[in-house]
């Protein structure tokens, strides 16, 4: 397998593919990002720092292949599906499978696919997930998974139903305050997605569940309060609130309660990366900045 074709990257101007494209161009490795709108400013920037754009849909599978075509490696990211009552498995799994296709179809040779860490008794994090990478195993003969637990970037914004971020100077979530919770910077995962394509034999076949740090809430909120200079607290919500955002968050409380938590090894992947980042290191080199900003715009 080639070790400096071009690699087509999905969900560019997302966080995961963003991070990844930006981390491969500075390696010098040919980039064409896929994206939905060619003139979206986050796709102007990838193509200004030197990545060929191409318009593909996910949802329109046909206009994959020219998409993808002459590409010798893939770093895929199919966009989970919402529906009127939640996660749509179905059409999750359809984007994934219509991507997958494509690339076996052209003769791709190697796919980084980034899914969801896993906790016991879900592997892959959820169903969408686990079939899109074994239907990525049957098709394509180099892989590479990637299983990032939550994002430290979450902190910068939150969900439509008001749970992450930091709002009115809280943080909620739905873990216990005192009780460790793994997370990854984004910088990582394009790290370990950039080691699996300049060296695809060590990788292939590999499954790497990704986290850089395990703080507690509490101790997270505290962190990010002395680095910005801004007080921000950590508040559980309970069942109750969890249920009224939404079934499947309760769900999930309810499992971690029972101890179903993420496992990313975070010392045998410093080996593999010695520049994991930590909160603290995250919160220095670039997610202070970007807090008290946002801090500021809402405040």
């Amino acid at each position: 397998m080639t070790t400096d074709g071009l690699v087509v990257v999905t969900g560019a101007t997302g966080r995961q593919g963003g991070a990844t494209a930006r981390r491969l161009l500075a390696a010098g490795r040919p980039v064409r990002a896929l994206v939905r709108d060619t003139t979206a400013p986050a796709a102007k920037a990838l193509e200004t720092a030197g990545a060929e754009l191409v318009r593909g849909e996910f949802d329109d599978p046909s206009s994959l292949p020219a998409a993808l075509e002459g590409a010798a490696a893939l770093f895929a990211v199919p966009p989970a599906a919402f529906g009127p009552d939640g996660p749509d498995t179905e059409r999750e799994f359809g984007r994934g499978r219509g991507l997958i296709d494509a690339a076996a179809a052209v003769g791709v040779e190697h796919v980084v696919f980034t899914g969801v860490a896993s906790t016991p008794g879900r592997p892959g994090g959820s169903e969408g997930k686990k079939r899109i990478e074994d239907h990525l195993h049957e098709r394509i003969r180099s892989v590479t998974v990637l299983r990032p637990v939550r994002f430290m970037s979450n902190y910068l914004g939150s969900t439509p139903i008001g749970l992450d971020g930091i709002v009115d100077g809280v943080h909620r979530h739905i873990f216990p305050p005192d009780e460790p919770a793994q997370i990854v910077a984004v910088e990582d995962i394009a790290e370990f997605a950039a080691l699996a394509f300049d060296q695809p034999d060590r990788f292939a076949g590999r499954t790497l569940e990704l986290a850089g740090d395990a703080p507690t809430p509490a101790d997270a909120v505290a962190a990010i309060s002395e680095a910005t200079g801004a007080a921000v607290r950590y508040e559980q919500i309970t069942h109750a609130e969890a249920a009224a955002l939404h079934p499947e968050i309760a769900q999930v409380r309810e499992r971690w309660a029972a101890g179903s938590r993420w496992h990313a090894d975070i010392e045998a992947l410093r080996v593999i990366h010695p520049g994991l980042r930590t909160l603290t290191d995250w919160l220095s080199e670039s997610g202070a900045a970007l807090l008290r900003k946002r801090l500021l715009e809402t405040a």
